[in-house]
């Protein structure tokens, strides 16, 4: 119980007044009963004083929770609730209940809470549930900071918190007290255009957000079009972080109508984003006059060409705090480089300019009209996921502006925007046409073993018809691979799928692996139950799967599945 006694030691040497943060962070404690619970307990219970319990890198289990929730409700004075990192490997279904028995004993303390902290737990809409109550009582009137970072959300996560968030404002209104959030974070949730949406209308009420991080969500130009209508109303927004989204031009031009708005930013992030050239013209243009607070601009991984080059600039030349400018992994080609550097070089600010070394190179073609490619194709991929259950006539698909039957999507079509209608279009002819497309480099495992995870990424649990298609075409492949003979095959196939969905770290420092794992490790869970996966393949991933990972721990019961297959 060494770690009691330095905990009350702790206690004792802190005044009544003082704010005090109890911490069991990265204990590894498992908190299954009540009894594996008493030196939570008794630690709580031992403070005069406590404003914070930071639970990160222990997992709780429901009666754990009902037995820390009876010394909590002992504390009025509670304000952070520090729990990131507190449910690995634990059901979705034990996560609310334990959610619920702390939410209602910081309610009956009369808490009045500024910070939760939820992030790295992998409890997706599920876990909302468990907080509902929490977020809609007079408890949370006073919160600051909402941190529900790599939560796996999704739309209806999203959706029913925006609701409960609505709710705490208008009540908190009423009461006097307006709910004033001014940090949250969101990022790795899947929100998508719906989640995003329905939390810019609350966004937008409240009006007193400080840093928003909503990185990674899935959403398009129309869900970041809400958002930045939402953001217009914040205007003392300093750090806005939508790293990976979707923006497109469509997009760009959203978000540089309302930046004009925002004079305190001092952090714009929106690398990997897509907003190519026209959309970089619009935000640098809503950027260059103001923005004197600037301190750190990312515009990397946008496919800008040489064409926006010196807009970009021209950006910097008033922004005496900037630290950082970073445009990494474009387009601009050398000549756009060397006007770059040349333009920031001669205002004497070539020290902030990051590495351009991840460029791709100029693109020839008419970059104006792929964008309007891309984007018309953009919206119809919604609309056939959205609605293809009622097109009267399923050999019918729309490409750019022109109706073409379906049978005409090629599979280069497909890896490079894969979606479910594409994947099923092709019915039984996919494993075949998987096949044409790698041709000699089936026996490549990296080549192979790429294109099976990016396959996979359009596989759900919901959709039964693209998970049976994918792993049929699997089996057909990794068989022919394994016969290939190369010498370690099973070690390096193993080693490739860690690297290319995102666990392992390899050569190719410019690969970006997918957001989401939860397909990829649907189609990995029937792989490895084959009698044609090698043993030692099998051990070498299970040992990586058993590793905390923000991409494994946010698909917790695919996870463990995965897990039973592959200790069993």
């Amino acid at each position: 119980m060494a770690a009691v006694d330095e905990v009350t030691k702790k206690i004792q040497s802190t005044k009544v007044e003082d704010s005090f943060e109890l911490s069991f962070q990265g204990k590894g404690l498992k908190l299954n009963t009540k009894e594996d619970a008493k030196e939570i307990v008794d630690g709580i219970n031992g403070c005069a004083v406590m404003t914070a319990l930071r639970m990160e890198g222990n997992t709780m289990g429901v009666n754990a929770a009902e037995e820390i929730a009876g010394a909590l409700k002992k504390h009025p004075e509670f304000q952070r609730a520090l729990w990131s990192d507190m449910f690995t490997g634990r059901l979705k279904t034990e996560i609310p209940p334990a959610l619920k028995h702390l939410g209602a004993a910081m309610i009956a303390a009369n808490a009045q809470l500024v910070e939760l902290d939820l992030s790295d737990n992998a409890f997706g809409p599920n876990g909302v549930e468990g907080i509902v109550e929490l977020l809609r009582s007079k408890t949370c009137y006073t919160l600051k900071e909402l941190r529900l970072n790599n939560n796996g959300l999704g739309t209806t996560g999203g959706k029913m918190l925006a609701g409960c968030l609505m709710d705490c404002y208008k009540s908190s209104q009423a009461a006097g007290k307006p709910l004033a959030l001014e940090v949250f974070i969101s990022g790795r949730g899947r929100l998508e255009n719906d989640g995003s949406t329905a939390l810019s209308e609350v966004f937008k009420l409240m009006g007193s957000l400080v840093e928003v991080a909503m990185p990674q969500n899935g959403i398009n130009h129309e869900g970041i079009t809400a958002l930045a209508g939402a953001f217009q109303h914040n205007p003392n927004l300093r750090i806005l972080n939508l790293n990976d989204n979707t923006f497109t031009a469509v997009g760009a031009k959203s978000m540089a109508k309302v930046l004009p708005s925002l004079q305190n930013l001092e952090v714009i992030n929106f690398g990997d984003c897509l907003i190519r050239t026209e959309g970089a013209r619009a935000i640098a243009k809503a950027i260059t006059d103001g923005h004197k607070k600037l301190k750190e601009l990312v515009l990397s991984g946008n496919e800008i060409s040489k064409d926006a080059a010196s807009c970009l600039a021209e950006v910097i030349e008033n922004k005496d705090h900037l630290e950082k400018l970073d445009l990494d992994s474009n387009m601009f080609g050398e000549e756009g480089i060397e006007l770059i550097r040349e333009s920031i070089e001669s205002i004497g600010k070539l020290d902030v300019l990051g590495s351009l070394s991840g460029d791709e190179g100029s693109d020839d073609e008419d970059e104006e009209n792929y964008d309007d490619t891309y984007e018309e194709g953009e919206e119809q991929a919604e609309e056939e996921e959205g609605e293809g259950d009622t097109v009267d006539d399923p050999i019918l698909t729309v490409r750019g502006i022109a109706l073409t039957p379906k049978q005409d999507v090629s599979i280069k079509d497909f890896l490079s925007f894969p979606s479910p209608t594409k994947l099923q279009s092709f019915g039984r002819n996919f494993s075949s046409s998987i096949r044409q497309e790698l041709g000699s480099d089936i026996h490549d495992v990296e080549r192979t073993v790429s294109t099976l995870v990016r396959v996979s990424t359009v596989v759900t649990e919901k959709d039964p018809t693209s998970l049976n298609i994918v792993c049929k075409s699997a089996d057909d492949i990794l068989q022919e691979l394994f016969k290939s003979g190369v010498f370690n095959t099973d070690i390096l196939v193993a080693n490739a799928f860690l690297v290319y969905l995102g666990i392992l770290k390899g050569e190719d420092k410019k690969y970006r692996g997918p957001s989401d794992i939860s397909g990829p490790l649907l189609v990995l869970e029937h792989i490895v139950k084959q009698s044609y996966f090698p043993g030692k393949a099998r051990k070498l991933i299970a040992a990586f799967m058993d590793k905390p990972h923000q991409l494994l721990d946010q698909c917790g019961g695919i996870r463990n599945r995965l897990l039973s297959i592959l200790y069993s």
